[in-house]
Parts: C-alpha cells; structure tokens; sequence
C-alpha cells in the first residue's frame, strides 16, 4: 500500500483546474522510498516518505 510507515502520509485527492476552470479529479501522490533503516540494532528495509529520510539523517548526523 502506497503509505508512509513513519507518518502515515499517503495518497490524497483534489482537482486539476483548466483555464475555464473546470474541475476534473486527481490524485496527489507521496514521495515514497524503500529504504534500509537501522533500528534496535538491525538493518529493517522500510517505506519512507522523502521528508520522512531527510529528518532521520539530520538527527543521525
């Protein structure tokens, strides 16, 4: 499932707008990476939002 396993952030809906300002429907996706993390002492592969990665390698750093 297309899902943040750190925050939950996951696909939402909205509208395209044309210039007559018609609107039509779509769907705004996250930014989602497989990703190694280490946790407790073990590398765990999970699935990360983009802003998810940066804040976990700013308080690594």
């Amino acid at each position: 499932m297309a899902k943040c396993n750190s925050c939950g952030k996951a696909t939402t809906f909205g509208h395209s707008r044309s210039f007559s300002q018609r609107a039509t429907n779509r769907t705004f996706k996250p930014n989602l990476q497989k990703v190694s993390v280490m946790e407790k002492g073990r590398m765990i592969k999970k699935i990360l939002c983009a802003k998810c990665i940066k804040t976990l390698g700013k308080s690594a750093a």
